[in-house]
Protein backbone atom coordinates (compact mmCIF):
# COMPACT_ATOMS: atom_id res chain seq x y z
CA UNK A 1 0.00 0.00 0.00
CA UNK A 2 1.39 3.38 -1.03
CA UNK A 3 1.64 6.46 1.21
CA UNK A 4 -1.29 8.00 -0.65
CA UNK A 5 -3.36 4.84 -0.14
CA UNK A 6 -2.66 5.02 3.61
CA UNK A 7 -3.92 8.61 3.69
CA UNK A 8 -7.00 7.50 1.77
CA UNK A 9 -7.51 4.56 4.14
CA UNK A 10 -7.67 6.96 7.10
CA UNK A 11 -11.13 8.03 5.88
CA UNK A 12 -12.34 4.44 6.20
CA UNK A 13 -11.45 4.54 9.90
CA UNK A 14 -12.47 8.14 10.65
CA UNK A 15 -15.95 7.90 9.09
CA UNK A 16 -17.39 5.32 11.54
CA UNK A 17 -15.82 7.21 14.46
CA UNK A 18 -17.62 10.35 13.26
CA UNK A 19 -20.87 8.40 12.99
CA UNK A 20 -20.76 6.89 16.48
CA UNK A 21 -19.68 10.14 18.12
CA UNK A 22 -22.43 12.03 16.27
CA UNK A 23 -25.23 9.55 16.97
CA UNK A 24 -24.09 8.51 20.47
CA UNK A 25 -22.51 11.62 22.03
CA UNK A 26 -21.11 10.11 25.25
CA UNK A 27 -18.99 13.19 25.97
CA UNK A 28 -20.16 16.64 27.05
CA UNK A 29 -21.59 18.67 24.17
CA UNK A 30 -18.62 21.00 23.74
CA UNK A 31 -16.13 18.12 23.67
CA UNK A 32 -18.32 16.17 21.26
CA UNK A 33 -18.63 19.11 18.88
CA UNK A 34 -14.89 19.81 18.97
CA UNK A 35 -14.14 16.17 18.16
CA UNK A 36 -16.73 16.12 15.37
CA UNK A 37 -15.11 19.20 13.82
CA UNK A 38 -11.65 17.60 14.10
CA UNK A 39 -12.89 14.38 12.49
CA UNK A 40 -14.70 16.29 9.75
CA UNK A 41 -11.57 18.35 9.03
CA UNK A 42 -9.34 15.25 9.02
CA UNK A 43 -11.67 13.48 6.58
CA UNK A 44 -11.81 16.43 4.20
CA UNK A 45 -8.12 17.33 4.45
CA UNK A 46 -7.12 13.71 3.80
CA UNK A 47 -9.16 13.88 0.59
CA UNK A 48 -7.11 16.88 -0.53
CA UNK A 49 -3.79 15.42 0.57
CA UNK A 50 -3.92 11.87 -0.81
CA UNK A 51 -3.96 12.92 -4.46
CA UNK A 52 -1.11 15.36 -3.94
CA UNK A 53 0.90 12.68 -2.14
CA UNK A 54 0.27 10.22 -4.98
CA UNK A 55 1.33 12.70 -7.65
CA UNK A 56 4.36 14.05 -5.78
CA UNK A 57 5.72 10.56 -5.08
CA UNK A 58 4.74 9.31 -8.56
CA UNK A 59 2.41 6.68 -7.04
CA UNK A 60 -0.71 7.28 -9.13
CA UNK A 61 -2.24 3.85 -9.75
CA UNK A 62 -5.43 2.26 -11.04
CA UNK A 63 -6.05 1.01 -7.50
CA UNK A 64 -5.75 4.55 -6.12
CA UNK A 65 -8.10 5.87 -8.80
CA UNK A 66 -10.75 3.45 -7.50
CA UNK A 67 -9.86 3.49 -3.80
CA UNK A 68 -9.91 7.28 -3.38
CA UNK A 69 -13.46 7.85 -4.67
CA UNK A 70 -14.66 4.83 -2.69
CA UNK A 71 -13.23 6.27 0.55
CA UNK A 72 -14.65 9.70 -0.32
CA UNK A 73 -18.13 8.30 -0.85
CA UNK A 74 -18.01 6.19 2.29
CA UNK A 75 -16.97 9.16 4.42
CA UNK A 76 -19.39 11.68 2.97
CA UNK A 77 -22.33 9.29 2.96
CA UNK A 78 -21.56 8.63 6.62
CA UNK A 79 -21.99 12.23 7.63
CA UNK A 80 -24.94 12.72 5.29
CA UNK A 81 -26.67 9.79 7.03
CA UNK A 82 -26.03 11.53 10.35
CA UNK A 83 -27.53 14.78 9.09
CA UNK A 84 -30.51 12.97 7.54
CA UNK A 85 -31.09 11.04 10.78
CA UNK A 86 -31.28 14.37 12.60
CA UNK A 87 -33.70 15.78 10.02
CA UNK A 88 -31.30 18.36 8.60
CA UNK A 89 -30.79 16.69 5.22
CA UNK A 90 -34.01 15.76 3.42
CA UNK A 91 -34.21 12.00 2.86
CA UNK A 92 -35.04 12.38 -0.84
CA UNK A 93 -31.76 14.25 -1.35
CA UNK A 94 -29.85 11.55 0.50
CA UNK A 95 -31.54 8.92 -1.68
CA UNK A 96 -30.60 10.66 -4.95
CA UNK A 97 -27.02 11.05 -3.73
CA UNK A 98 -26.89 7.38 -2.77
CA UNK A 99 -28.28 6.34 -6.16
CA UNK A 100 -25.70 8.51 -7.91
CA UNK A 101 -22.79 7.21 -5.86
CA UNK A 102 -23.77 3.54 -6.21
CA UNK A 103 -24.33 4.03 -9.95
CA UNK A 104 -20.87 5.54 -10.40
CA UNK A 105 -19.35 2.64 -8.45
CA UNK A 106 -21.24 0.23 -10.70
CA UNK A 107 -19.91 1.95 -13.84
CA UNK A 108 -16.38 1.80 -12.43
CA UNK A 109 -16.82 -1.90 -11.66
CA UNK A 110 -18.00 -2.55 -15.22
CA UNK A 111 -14.95 -0.73 -16.54
CA UNK A 112 -12.63 -2.62 -14.24
CA UNK A 113 -13.85 -5.85 -15.86
CA UNK A 114 -12.28 -4.45 -19.03
CA UNK A 115 -9.14 -3.33 -17.12
CA UNK A 116 -10.11 0.32 -17.50
CA UNK A 117 -9.92 2.69 -14.53
CA UNK A 118 -12.09 5.79 -14.72
CA UNK A 119 -10.60 8.52 -12.58
CA UNK A 120 -12.36 11.50 -11.14
CA UNK A 121 -14.09 13.79 -13.61
CA UNK A 122 -14.10 17.60 -13.21
CA UNK A 123 -17.83 17.60 -12.38
CA UNK A 124 -17.24 14.88 -9.80
CA UNK A 125 -14.53 16.97 -8.16
CA UNK A 126 -16.81 20.00 -8.09
CA UNK A 127 -19.60 17.83 -6.65
CA UNK A 128 -17.20 16.59 -3.96
CA UNK A 129 -16.41 20.19 -3.05
CA UNK A 130 -20.10 20.99 -2.78
CA UNK A 131 -20.64 17.88 -0.64
CA UNK A 132 -17.89 19.18 1.64
CA UNK A 133 -19.49 22.63 1.84
CA UNK A 134 -22.88 21.04 2.59
CA UNK A 135 -21.29 18.95 5.33
CA UNK A 136 -19.51 21.99 6.74
CA UNK A 137 -22.70 24.06 6.84
CA UNK A 138 -24.64 21.15 8.33
CA UNK A 139 -22.08 20.64 11.06
CA UNK A 140 -22.19 24.37 11.79
CA UNK A 141 -25.98 24.10 12.07
CA UNK A 142 -25.68 21.13 14.42
CA UNK A 143 -23.08 22.98 16.50
CA UNK A 144 -25.28 26.05 16.88
CA UNK A 145 -28.30 23.89 17.72
CA UNK A 146 -26.64 21.54 20.20
CA UNK A 147 -24.70 24.27 21.96
CA UNK A 148 -27.61 26.74 21.91
CA UNK A 149 -25.41 29.49 20.44
CA UNK A 150 -26.41 32.17 17.97
CA UNK A 151 -29.95 30.90 17.68
CA UNK A 152 -31.07 34.18 16.13
CA UNK A 153 -29.35 33.35 12.84
CA UNK A 154 -30.37 29.67 12.91
CA UNK A 155 -33.24 30.12 10.39
CA UNK A 156 -30.87 31.79 7.90
CA UNK A 157 -28.29 29.06 8.43
CA UNK A 158 -30.99 26.42 7.89
CA UNK A 159 -31.92 28.02 4.55
CA UNK A 160 -28.25 28.13 3.56
CA UNK A 161 -27.86 24.43 4.42
CA UNK A 162 -30.94 23.51 2.36
CA UNK A 163 -29.72 25.55 -0.61
CA UNK A 164 -26.34 23.79 -0.41
CA UNK A 165 -28.12 20.42 -0.42
CA UNK A 166 -30.21 21.45 -3.41
CA UNK A 167 -27.11 22.52 -5.33
CA UNK A 168 -25.29 19.34 -4.26
CA UNK A 169 -28.07 17.09 -5.53
CA UNK A 170 -28.31 19.04 -8.80
CA UNK A 171 -24.57 18.80 -9.37
CA UNK A 172 -24.71 15.16 -8.34
CA UNK A 173 -27.13 14.39 -11.16
CA UNK A 174 -25.25 16.52 -13.71
CA UNK A 175 -21.92 14.90 -12.83
CA UNK A 176 -23.51 11.44 -13.07
CA UNK A 177 -24.56 12.22 -16.63
CA UNK A 178 -20.97 13.28 -17.36
CA UNK A 179 -19.65 9.99 -15.93
CA UNK A 180 -22.20 8.06 -17.97
CA UNK A 181 -21.07 9.89 -21.09
CA UNK A 182 -17.42 9.13 -20.23
CA UNK A 183 -18.32 5.47 -19.63
CA UNK A 184 -19.95 5.29 -23.06
CA UNK A 185 -16.83 6.81 -24.67
CA UNK A 186 -14.51 4.39 -22.89
CA UNK A 187 -16.56 1.34 -23.81
CA UNK A 188 -17.09 2.38 -27.44
CA UNK A 189 -13.37 1.95 -28.18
Amino acid sequence: MTKADKVTMSRLFLAPVFFFLYIYPILPTLATMILLWILFAAIEISDLVDGRVARSSNEVSSFGKLFDPFADVLARITYFVCFAAEGIMPLWILLIILYREFSIQFLRNLLSLKSIAMGARPGGKLKAGLYMVSGLLSLAYVSVTRMQLGLSFLPALHILVQVSYGLAVLLSVVSFLDYLNQYNKLTAK
